[in-house]
């Protein structure tokens, strides 16, 4: 038993000196590190006539008040676009995102949108930055009224693209993101006063796949709206109307 007891003390007396040892080793290793603070300058969101010449106004950052570098990214959403600022003279959704890292590699970011477009008249052409209200399979809510933004760009003499051809449905109105946009809805135009236009091939909804199609497009030039209807493959059915913003 004695034996025994012996034994137990010893492990007792171990475990004591190693707490010691790792409570001494440990101190003093304990530091502060001061997140970057960034400050934009101007809008977070821009709206650029297409072919104006756009200006960069500048984030800020510092750590525990000191200057520190950013780094600058943009990128195109409606289509793809990989320069180092915004092309004022290619119509898209720019997205430029600014990231400051302090001494210990921590990072903060922020992000400023810019929106590029050229605002028709819906006479003679139907550009223009939108808000959308979609109908679906007859039902529609708060959350898909006036969600900004739908654009419609000019791809040649009388044919144009729509950003998302079922309105921004589930990119805006469900919150989705980008990659659920249907994209690449091609419409020509044949005659816009008289309502007469033709659409292209039919493509995906976004990242659910499956096929999208435009099937009809009327134009308001007085109300400054243009609606259309199409039909995904997996049983829906569309009918948005886009407003004009103007710009």
């Amino acid at each position: 038993m004695k034996k025994i007891y012996n034994i137990l003390i010893l492990i007792l007396l171990v475990a004591f000196i190693s707490s010691c040892e790792k409570e001494l080793t440990s101190e003093g290793v304990s530091r502060i590190t001061y997140f970057p603070e960034m400050t934009m300058t101007g809008a977070d969101v821009i709206f650029l006539p297409l072919g104006t010449a756009y200006t960069e106004l500048g984030v800020t950052a510092t750590e525990k008040g000191n200057q520190i570098n950013i780094t600058t990214s943009t990128s195109g959403i409606y289509h793809s676009y990989s320069g180092n600022t915004v092309d004022a003279n290619a119509a898209n959704k720019y997205v430029l995102k600014y990231t400051a890292t302090n001494s210990d590699g921590f990072s903060a970011f922020l992000e400023r949108v810019v929106y590029v477009a050229k605002t028709g008249d819906l006479v003679n052409s139907i550009e223009g930055l939108y808000t959308s209200t979609v109908v679906r399979n007859g039902a529609s809510g708060a959350q898909y009224t006036n969600m900004k933004y739908v654009m419609i760009w000019k791809t040649g003499t009388n044919t144009y693209q729509i950003s998302d051809g079922i309105g921004g449905y589930y990119d805006l109105g469900r919150n989705y993101g980008s990659t659920y946009m249907a994209s690449g809805g091609i419409v020509t135009a044949n005659n816009i006063a008289a309502n007469d236009f033709t659409f292209g091939p039919g493509f995906p909804a976004g990242a659910f796949g499956g096929v999208v199609t435009l099937t009809s497009m009327s134009v308001d030039a007085a109300a400054k709206t243009v609606t259309f209807k199409s039909t995904w493959d997996s049983g829906y059915n569309f009918v948005v109307t886009l407003k004009q913003v103007q710009i």
